[in-house]
């Protein structure tokens, strides 16, 4: 069943691209603003070309740096109250959201083209009943000793878990994304060709309380709320950039393969055979699954620094809603 909304369908659809957090600071890098604002220059003028008459809608991750702000709430917490972590989504909805702006504008201006580029702040709706709140999971944040944890346990009501051999860390809820509220107005911006920045970091979780819309603490997983975003907006494609060229079936064995072709069920077959962690690959394979289900066309996979290569097809991974996939190699 089709989840799209009727009135995006009126006017043509735009464009979704998700720009992963990761994808912004390279291996090696410290992240610095300018380091950021660098990469997304990059690819800016590719972006750009993306955007057809319906627009292009561009959302992005926001793990890195929603981990700064909680190392910085944590480092003055004694002098300064402790952001909450809607707060920290919210914040880098807008730094990360600014960095995008000037640049897209930027090439925009340089082509004479006058389009206008605009960041959102975009709310998602989840579920005060989602299992998750109950069983945290999502790490966030610096790593501290087991001593550390627990004072932070006892002094700010953390949960923490321990992250393999390197730590203890923050555990959040991240609950499944039911709906993007600014939805409807990311489609009507789009729909006058503009490039809309929007459901940065998976949007600001809210819940339903009484009545009223409260924050939640907890984080939405991007890829699965640019997924649901780009079925209410009736998109027909959508474009995961991400830290690695193409999606490998067999990752880091030698029986290791890239998928530069593949349809639905087959990527569901391989999901469910366990080739997708869900700490790296499985959340965007999950994500392109659900937009096919939902109505959607195609998916690509790539890195930023790979698109221009992908769009020609000679890298990335496309995957199709169903028997249009050729033979993975």
């Amino acid at each position: 069943m089709s989840s799209r909304s009727p009135a995006a369908t009126a006017a043509p659809p735009p464009v979704v691209v998700a720009l992963g957090g990761n994808a912004l600071i390279r291996p090696g890098e410290q992240g610095t603003p300018g380091e950021q604002a660098a990469r997304i220059a990059e690819v800016a003028e590719t972006l750009v070309a993306l955007a057809g008459p319906g627009g292009l809608v561009l959302t992005h991750g926001n793990g890195p740096q929603v981990g700064r702000h909680l190392l910085r709430s944590d480092l003055v917490r004694d002098q300064v109250p402790p952001t909450s972590l809607e707060l920290a989504v919210a914040a880098t909805q807008g730094e990360i959201g600014w960095m995008v702006v000037q640049a897209l504008e930027h090439v925009l201006r340089r082509q004479g083209d006058a389009r206008t580029v605009v960041a959102l702040m975009t709310r998602t709706r989840v579920a005060l009943d989602d299992p998750a709140f109950q069983d945290p999971r999502k790490f966030v944040g610096r790593f501290y000793t087991e001593a550390q944890a627990m004072d932070l346990v006892a002094d700010l009501g953390w949960r923490v878990r321990q992250d393999g051999d390197r730590g203890w860390r923050r555990v959040v809820p991240s609950p499944r994304p039911l709906e993007i509220l600014e939805a409807p107005t990311i489609a009507s911006l789009a729909a006058t060709g503009a490039l809309v920045v929007g459901c940065g970091g998976g949007g600001v979780p809210v819940v339903d309380v009484h009545g009223h819309r409260a924050g939640a603490e907890a984080v939405v997983d991007k890829d699965l709320a640019t997924a649901l975003l780009a079925g209410q907006l009736g998109a027909r494609r959508m474009v995961v950039l991400t830290g690695v060229d193409t999606i490998w079936k067999g990752f880091g064995t030698p029986a290791a393969a890239p998928l530069h072709d593949t349809d639905a069920p087959q990527l569901q077959a391989l999901l469910d055979a366990g080739e997708f962690p869900a700490g790296s690959m499985g959340p965007k394979v999950e994500a392109a699954l659900a937009f096919l289900a939902a109505g959607g066309e195609e998916v690509l996979v790539t890195s930023p620094e790979a698109l221009p290569d992908a769009l020609a097809g000679r890298t990335g991974t496309r995957i199709s809603r169903t028997g249009s996939a050729r033979s993975p190699g």
